[in-house]
């Protein structure tokens, strides 16, 4: 069943041919989880549960699914909704955690890595995607899609509902912004 393609598993899930939803969520997961944890800033936690998110919303509406398109596009754009969503729950979450009272704060957990985790190889992955994650959500899509996910730019465009120059302008304003965001970072301003 491996050697189908996403067309022909999605029509035998839809039958529901159990298999062809695994073979689906084996031949693309990784590439969502990649997807998903440079969009949430490198936490693997929140990054599988993007996934789990997405695969369990995908194969909900597969029925929707154009097989005309590629299936890994389709996937990355409920993916990069979920991540939207997470997003905007934690910033809603945020907001209302200040209006607690200041004694709930003092058992708050010590975000400080341990003394493994910060050698320097992780400490510049790290840095590169706190970058990457404070890049506003139109420019870090598109890099994603484009540098991570390696999607073509007519296929970023379809994913993100934008033309292909804007795909093109995105990428370039994205590389530019990323490298000095960690230029400023090693060498900042005066």
């Amino acid at each position: 069943m491996t050697e189908d393609d996403d067309a022909g598993l999605v029509a035998r899930a839809l039958k529901g041919e159990q298999a062809a939803y695994s073979v689906l969520m084996r031949r693309h997961r990784d590439a969502i989880y990649r997807l998903a944890r440079a969009h949430v800033g490198g936490d693997a936690d929140a990054a599988l549960d993007v996934v789990q998110e997405t695969f369990v919303a995908a194969f909900a509406a597969l029925h929707r699914y154009d097989a005309a398109r590629p299936f890994r596009a389709w996937l990355s754009r409920i993916a990069i909704n979920k991540c939207r969503d997470r997003a905007r729950r934690a910033a809603v979450r945020r907001f209302f955690s200040f209006a607690r009272p200041l004694e709930d704060g003092v058992e708050a957990p010590d975000a400080a890595p341990d003394p493994e985790a910060s050698a320097r190889s992780g400490q510049e992955v790290r840095r590169i995607e706190r970058a990457v994650a404070a890049l506003p959500d139109t420019l870090k899509e598109v890099l994603l899609l484009r540098t991570i996910e390696e999607l073509s730019q007519a296929d970023t465009a379809q994913v993100l509902v934008i033309s292909e120059k804007a795909v093109e302008t995105r990428l370039y304003r994205a590389r530019q912004k990323l490298s000095a965001m960690l230029r400023d970072e090693v060498e900042p301003r005066v």
